[in-house]
């Protein structure tokens, strides 16, 4: 247990933190999770502009450090590719 003033606050300021990045965690995995759905449905379309909104959020999540920027970039490439799978 926290026993001064400081430390009280600073475990305070983690349990807020850690709510807000596991929020921000769930948020990134359910735009990842909507674009495979639309390139498992099998309309590319449809699957190319569920991508453009979870990019938005990928970017912004890695934009906070929630993630790392190469992991970010690592999820939009395996989505793209499984996108651009669907044509062949």
């Amino acid at each position: 247990m926290a026993n001064s003033a400081q430390a009280r606050k600073r475990a305070r300021q983690a349990t807020a933190a850690r709510a807000q990045n596991a929020s921000l965690r769930s948020r990134l995995r359910t735009a990842i999770k909507n674009v495979r759905k639309a390139v498992d449905a099998g309309d590319q379309e449809a699957a190319r502009n569920v991508f453009r909104a979870s990019q938005k959020t990928i970017d912004a999540i890695a934009d906070k450090k929630i993630i790392h920027k190469n992991a970010a970039a690592r999820h939009k490439s395996r989505l793209v590719a499984a996108i651009k799978g669907m044509a062949a």
